[in-house]
């Protein structure tokens, strides 16, 4: 064990609220059915394996997909499958889901069974084959993250128990009920990709988890406890490679640039459970708490549960709930349905009552720096949050928006009360579609040139064939009548005087009869006058 080198970057004092930091790990019962999502990672959704009226079991993977950024989907229960379509999903909207009736016998699939691999490409499969994603809430595929570009050198393992939110203490359960798991997942990790030191991060306001690990680390070489103070956002990943090696990850840079591979304890002992037992990521153990919750408890749940099941096996609500949030209070999400489930990276699932859920009166910025002060990626909030409402990408980008993680702190210690998480997020909307309109634009200047040297001829050449074809009707007008012309008079030639002739004397005769019938009309005129009169 030994003290951070390092004092942390940023942050703040936050209230910690671990109600449930004495509450022992919980197995659930098997609820009557579940919800399970194929998209619960960072990367491309899964596709559904399965068709309703489909028998599943425990362990079988019901999704998957051939790309990489991805991770497939297990059923954590046995049934039946009921349905397969868009259902609500805790991040908002509706995602593609199967939905299982369970059985309550929870039969093992028969493809479940302790792997066997060999050198990094065999970790990198079976971590996949498990599902795993990072567990500590980011829920980006532990598979690609374990699979660092050659020419980066990580030597430096670090594994994240900080669990610095407020409220949540499912991974320091973990590490004082199971420390041994997750210490042969580091030495998993570590050998397998040659990494020659590690270091489990743990703020000292956890002394049990720190006395845990530290016992179950004393005789492993190149494994160590850093104690780190108790400050938010301590376990965001590049404040805790701070903390614990000194390194800083330059803006726009990754972990893995700067020698770094962080991973969540239960992260990577789910690494170690399915070395040994081949059982995939159908479990996960969340933290129920908050104001309104009647035994709020660490609760170890079926991936898929839905969150009213999860209230009721904690007992209910002793009072009304006025915000529900899928994770911790600083970067949770405001769940509106009870019937959306627990996913791979839920760590928490907290009810608020009055007083906690209460929202202040936003005011006007004082101009106070506090939000600067305490911004751990030294970002100035305050002109973030300006340049957002007035949707200007100019300045958001000037001012790094898109550096922010979006922990809080910001909010937090405002005494304005300034919605900046909001804006921020507001902010990089803002600046992404700015991106994409100017590549757009820049791509079609580049194109313009080629395709008009490309569309000229074939433009003269359609307009060759068009000016072509109208010409040729004209002729074929012009050609048409004195054909027409030159018959008219052959045949007048070919009838000769005499039918010249019988025509005169017809029309002779036709017009002697109309003068005869015009005579015959005055006089009968002439007679009606005369007996009128």
């Amino acid at each position: 064990m030994c003290l951070a080198r390092f004092s942390h970057i940023g942050g703040a004092h936050v209230q910690h609220q671990k109600l449930t930091a004495e509450s022992s790990i919980v197995k659930m019962d098997i609820p009557g059915k579940v919800v399970i999502p194929m998209i619960q990672h960072v990367g491309v959704p899964c596709g559904p394996l399965v068709k309703k009226g489909d028998e599943v079991k425990v362990g079988q993977v019901i999704g998957d997909t051939g790309n990489y950024v991805s991770a497939p989907v297990h059923s954590s229960v046995s049934g039946v499958v009921t349905r397969v379509g868009p259902a609500m999903h805790p991040g908002g909207g509706r995602e593609e889901s199967v939905e299982i009736e369970t059985d309550g016998l929870q039969a093992i699939h028969e493809d479940v069974a302790p792997p066997e691999f060999e050198g990094k490409d065999g970790l990198f499969r079976i971590v996949r084959a498990s599902g795993l994603v990072g567990l500590g809430g980011a829920g980006f595929p532990t598979h690609v993250k374990l699979n660092a570009p050659k020419d980066k050198n990580i030597d430096a393992l670090i594994i994240n128990g900080a669990e610095c939110e407020p409220y949540i203490t499912s991974d320091y359960r973990s590490m004082i009920e199971n420390p041994s798991n997750i210490i042969e997942g580091i030495n998993i990790v570590k050998t397998v990709l040659g990494i020659k030191h590690a270091y489990i991060g743990i703020e000292d306001n956890k002394p049990g988890a720190v006395k845990a690990m530290s016992s179950a680390a004393e005789k492993e070489d190149g494994v160590n406890v850093v104690v780190l103070s108790s400050i938010y956002p301590q376990g965001a990943e590049k404040t805790l490679i701070y903390s614990c090696t000194g390194r800083r990850v330059p803006p726009g840079k990754l972990p893995m640039d700067v020698g770094a591979l962080v991973l969540n304890v239960n992260t990577v002992a789910m690494i170690a459970t399915y070395a040994k037992t081949g059982m995939p990521l159908v479990n996960k153990v969340v933290t129920i708490s908050g104001g309104a919750v009647m035994n709020p408890m660490n609760v170890e749940v079926p991936i898929g549960t839905l969150l009213k099941d999860v209230f009721e096996f904690c007992g209910g609500f002793k009072c009304s709930a006025q915000k529900v949030l899928m994770g911790g209070p600083m970067t949770g999400i405001a769940q509106h349905s009870l019937d959306v489930p627990i996913i791979k990276n839920t760590n928490a699932v907290l009810a608020f009552d009055g007083k906690e859920a209460v929202v202040h009166k936003e005011t006007a910025c004082i101009r106070c720096g506090r939000c600067a002060r305490s911004c751990p990626m030294h970002l100035m909030p305050m002109h973030i949050d300006l340049a957002a409402l007035k949707a200007d990408a100019e300045r958001l980008e000037a001012f790094r928006v898109i550096a922010c993680f979006e922990c809080g702190v910001c909010a937090y210690v405002c005494p304005a009360r300034r919605r900046i998480v909001q804006a921020a997020r507001l902010g990089k909307s803002i600046l992404r579609e700015t991106w994409a309109k100017e590549k757009g634009q820049a791509q079609a200047k580049e194109k313009g040139p080629a395709q008009a040297k490309e569309k000229g001829p074939a433009q003269a050449k359609e307009k060759g064939s068009a000016q072509g074809k109208e010409k040729g009707q004209a002729q074929a007008k012009e050609k048409g009548s004195a054909q027409g012309k030159e018959k008219g008079q052959a045949q007048a030639k070919e009838k000769g005087p005499a039918q010249v002739q019988a025509q005169v004397q017809v029309q002779v005769q036709a017009k002697g009869l109309e003068q005869e019938s015009q005579v015959e009309g005055l006089q009968d005129r002439k007679g009606g006058g005369k007996n009128g009169q």
